[in-house]
């Protein structure tokens, strides 16, 4: 169990506040089924955690205890104010590095993927983004910041990053000079020309202007990936770019087959086409599909909860893990309207009963209400006919 876990149910009253805010201003800056597919990739992340999480703390551990130079105090101030630093400071490297090398961007693009820019998008992360994290910590540990204090500096900045993804907040003044802020941070996300790569800092915009990438927030960018990712599958986002790398490798020869991993995202690319801006994907499930996948969602995050916060075996953890991971591909197929999803549907609902059966009848019978209700639902959604605005789309 960590702070950022533990702050979850934090961070969707934020998201209920900023939702509420923007309607009394008269903005929209969410839409459901991007929405849902932030979340479901945060989801993702943290799932990966639970089997990851042990041998990133354990290698941090190993380190400080072998080769530290030095042991500071946890108690002192300046230790602190050492570990706060050095966190942001490596975290900007980190950052930087992530857009920079293709093997690193294969696992940070699915924070940028979204085109909307809200605090979902704060919580859209990577699966695979904490293999390459945790080695640049590794200094902090050398330094002599103790385990405890770094994990708590770490997560800090983390927490921190969170209220700067938001569009309802402008310019800070004066604040503006030393710590990142929303409008730094939505330059940051930008596929704006000129506001690709900059803006990298976590918690002090000093860095950028340090290492000569900061970049003023001029107009309001255009938010995503230059080249779009096109589909609400929250998988997919995590492997699609790692498999056109892959791709691109197959195609080249020599010692390129490697370097393409180490070279820029554009490396090997033909210039790309100035994009449409004001172009999204936007596919949506037929009428009445949002208030399925949401009851359905906050059921899942029901079970992400049980497997963040209770003890469970190792067997039971891979159980709960496939079904929440099936029920997240489901979800964004209903919005795509794939022809296989109810079906899909249909099978996962019945599985999650059988696991909910081995917690007893209690389960049992929980699991065959909620099935009965669900699938007469999905059956409902699925046949009943639309109207013909709806068709159209």
């Amino acid at each position: 169990m960590d702070i950022i876990s533990l702050s979850i149910p934090a961070f969707f009253v934020l998201i209920g506040v900023e939702l509420v805010a923007a309607r009394l201003r008269g903005r929209k800056v969410y839409r459901f089924n991007d929405s849902i597919n932030d979340l479901s990739c945060g989801i993702l992340n943290q799932l990966g955690a639970v089997f990851s999480g042990a041998a990133r703390v354990a290698i941090y551990a190993a380190v400080y205890h072998v080769a530290r130079v030095w042991e500071m105090p946890a108690d002192a101030w300046w230790t602190w104010v050492i570990a706060i630093v050095g966190v942001d400071f490596t975290y900007y490297w980190f950052h930087r590095h992530s857009h920079e090398i293709n093997a690193m961007w294969a696992a940070h693009i699915v924070h940028h993927q979204s085109e909307e820019y809200n605090l979902t998008v704060a919580l859209r992360q990577s699966t695979l983004e904490p293999i390459f994290s945790i080695w640049y910590r590794l200094p902090l540990a050398i330094l002599g910041i103790d385990p405890l204090t770094f994990a708590t500096a770490n997560a800090l900045n983390t927490l921190y990053q969170f209220w700067v993804h938001t569009r309802l907040v402008g310019k800070l003044g004066p604040l503006e000079w030393v710590f990142t802020t929303p409008s730094h941070h939505r330059v940051h996300h930008g596929r704006n020309p000129k506001y690709l790569d900059r803006n990298y800092s976590g918690f002090l915009i000093l860095w950028d202007r340090l290492f000569g990438t900061f970049q003023e927030e001029e107009e309001e960018p255009a938010y995503g990936i230059t080249t779009g990712l096109g589909s609400w599958n929250p998988v997919y986002a995590n492997l699609q770019y790692p498999i056109q790398v892959m791709q691109q490798a197959a195609t080249l020869v020599g010692l390129d087959k490697v370097l393409v991993w180490w070279h820029g995202p554009s490396w090997g690319w033909p210039p790309a086409d100035e994009p449409d801006y004001d172009r999204k994907y936007d596919a949506t499930g037929r009428s009445g599909v949002n208030a399925y996948v949401l009851v359905q969602f906050i059921g899942t995050v029901g079970g992400v909860l049980y497997l963040l916060f209770a003890a469970m075996p190792f067997v039971e953890q891979l159980a709960v893990t496939g079904l929440v991971t099936w029920a997240l591909v489901d979800f964004g197929a209903l919005f795509e309207r794939r022809r296989w999803a109810p079906f899909s549907e249909a099978l996962r609902l019945s599985a999650t009963t059988v696991v909910l059966g081995t917690l007893g009848p209690p389960g049992v019978l929980g699991g065959l209400v909620a099935l009965v209700l669900s699938v007469l639902w999905l059956g409902w959604l699925t046949r009943r006919p639309e109207p013909a605005a709806e068709a159209a789309k």
